[in-house]
């Protein structure tokens, strides 16, 4: 072989060589965090003694040179936009701190010279409405219906008279009392559709969680 061909040969070998060389020689690096789980709600507040409510988040990193992913929940550096709401430990932790709001979690790591963040994980804490929450959702329509040959008026928190009905939307959890009046010399037979009645019959009381259609029934003289 020629000693031209020897020396290309030998350019070639020594530039494959530091070609691999520096390629072997990147630090790993994380590219992205994902954590998890993405959307948790808690029904409220225990009242104490009882612990607070809590979730465990994990967070979970892919790398490059060379790729791989990997739990690291407890190397990333946990956050909260809303420490009122919800705290979270180093561990991913989070712990509920009120009866009601929405707190964003992330977990962020500075791998250098970039600091990697996660997505956003979103916990709600939807508590009572006795413990002055708004809960999340559309408020339950209540419906009064008539029934019956007679006539008759339904007041109280909504207001209508037979024949027709009438409808409103009112706060989950509310307690409506309604009232039924006998006109044109009718008689009141009854309610359907009531969570209680008095000892009378006429006033019909509901806890509205969700939609609900109560009937006064009239009687023709």
């Amino acid at each position: 072989m020629s000693r031209k061909w020897f020396s290309v040969i030998a350019l070639i070998a020594a530039a494959t060589f530091f070609f691999n060389l520096s390629s072997c020689g990147f630090n790993q690096h994380l590219v992205s965090i994902q954590i998890a789980p993405t959307n948790v709600t808690f029904g409220g507040v225990d009242v104490p003694p009882n612990p607070p409510l809590s979730v465990n988040f994990t967070a979970t990193g892919t790398y490059e040179h060379p790729p791989k992913t990997i739990d690291i929940t407890n190397l990333v550096t946990w956050g909260t936009d809303s420490s009122q709401v919800v705290q979270i430990s180093s561990a991913g932790v989070a712990t509920t701190s009120t009866n009601c709001g929405t707190a964003s979690i992330s977990a962020s790591f500075y791998d250098s010279p970039n600091l990697v963040s996660s997505n956003a994980a979103t916990v709600v804490v939807d508590g009572p409405t006795s413990s002055g929450c708004t809960p999340a959702g559309n408020p339950p329509i209540l419906t009064v219906d008539f029934s019956g040959t007679g006539s008759g008026t339904v007041t109280g928190g909504i207001s209508c008279s037979s024949p027709g009905s009438c409808s409103d939307q009112f706060t989950i959890g509310s307690t409506i009392m309604l009232t039924a009046a006998p006109t044109n010399n009718s008689t009141f037979s009854g309610w359907s559709g009531c969570s209680s009645t008095d000892p009378t019959g006429t006033i019909c009381t509901v806890m509205l969680e969700n939609n609900l259609t109560v009937t006064a029934t009239f009687t023709a003289p």
